[in-house]
């Protein structure tokens, strides 16, 4: 019966750190994928593409709160001609799921997009950042809705 005792014991030492580094990775990869979409919003309050391009990957695709798709070298060109007066995001939240993370939040900003239109609405947004095989997080889908706020 001791030695059962002792070995569940010695079961329990050792799974305990691997949970702990896990939930550590976890929070490390958020912190990460957050600040990732800290300079993602940099970029948008800059209209500077060349913050933006080393976080999206090649074959990314954004869906836009007009229903518009499109890819990597249309957000890229929307970056660079849009000019915000505000921006700034609200509610972030980012979930780690192994190589993959969800980041969401809330979007208010003013301003002109790349065709001289006036931004002015409130979205909510789904970000899906995919960690790549160099351990680079980079985003792979898009999605924003208008928000009735």
């Amino acid at each position: 019966m001791r030695t059962l005792a002792w070995w569940i014991a010695g079961l329990l030492l050792f799974a305990l750190p691997t949970s702990a580094q896990k939930k550590s990775a976890a929070g490390g990869s958020e912190k990460a994928v957050a600040a990732l979409e800290q300079q993602w919003l940099k970029a948008q309050q800059t209209s500077n593409p060349d913050l933006l391009a080393p976080l999206l990957a090649d074959g990314f695709t954004e869906t836009a709160s007009d229903g518009k798709v499109f890819g990597k070298a249309e957000a890229l060109a929307a970056i660079k001609g849009s000019k915000y007066n505000t921006a700034e995001y609200t509610d972030l939240k980012v979930s780690v799921f192994g190589n993959t993370a969800i980041a969401t939040g809330g979007f208010k900003g003013s301003g002109t997009d790349q065709d001289g239109n006036p931004i002015s609405s409130p979205e909510r947004w789904t970000d899906t950042w995919v960690k790549m095989p160099g351990g680079k997080w980079q985003c792979v889908a898009s999605h924003a809705s208008t928000a009735k706020m």
